[in-house]
Formats: C-alpha cells, structure tokens, sequence
C-alpha cells in the first residue's frame, strides 16, 4: 500500500512526537525551531529510505537512512560525523525503530523486531524472576 507522503508523514508525527522528549507539557514542539528536527525536515527522504528497504535488520535501514538521508543533513560532516546524532539529539537516530516501525506499518510490511540490538545470531530471553 503506498500511502501519500503527507499522510505518513502525519501517522509519524502521530506516533513519534507524542513520545518525543523535546515536547512540552502542553503537547507542543519545545524546539526553539521545529524546522531543526531532522525527522521531519528531511521526512521525503526518510520515507523513501525506510520504503526502500526490505529486511528484518535494523542495520540495512539505518545504513539506508544514513546513504540517503544523513549524506544531505546539514548537520553531518564530511567525513560522516555527527555531533548531533552524538549527543543523541537527532530525533530521526532516537527514534528510528518506532519510525520504521511506522512507515512499515503503514505500508502493510512487517518489521521483526526480534533481536535489535543484538549481534548476528543472539538471542534475548527474557523471563520473570519470582523472589520469595
């Protein structure tokens, strides 16, 4: 299903800026310029990153959003550096699996989120632990 692009990029401020850490307590952007958030500065081209990719490992959509979205931020340097995404203040890099997540969805795809942060082949388990 290929959702208009303003009709995604409406389900992503949805579900991204609800959660978003720069958001005020009255629900509002508290960056000082909204047109600082890459997410949704560059959302064209994130978009077409994350539609582009067809895989279960996060590592192909952040390789594609940094080829195809990254490459143009101004906030990136030549040599690929990013002292935003560094200091964990690029809302696209903080949120990016709930982005993908999103996209997917919205494009009737299904992202496995099964072993995310886990090296090749790992497994997490995880079960309650009853301490008496």
């Amino acid at each position: 299903m290929e959702l208009p692009l303003v009709q995604l990029e409406t389900l992503v401020r949805n579900r991204i800026c609800r959660v978003c850490t720069e958001r005020t307590a009255d629900g509002e952007c508290g960056l000082e310029d909204s047109s600082g958030c890459a997410l949704f500065r560059l959302f064209p081209q994130v978009a077409e990153a994350i539609r582009s990719v067809n895989s279960d490992d996060i590592n192909d959509y952040i390789a594609a959003v940094r080829r195809n979205v990254c490459s143009v931020c101004n906030e990136q340097a030549t040599d690929g550096s990013c002292e935003t995404r560094r200091q964990v203040q690029c809302a696209l890099d903080a949120y990016l699996i709930p982005v993908v997540d999103a996209i997917e969805e919205a494009t009737g795809k299904t992202f496995d989120r099964k072993g995310v942060g886990l090296g090749a082949g790992s497994t997490l388990r995880l079960r309650p632990e009853i301490r008496i």
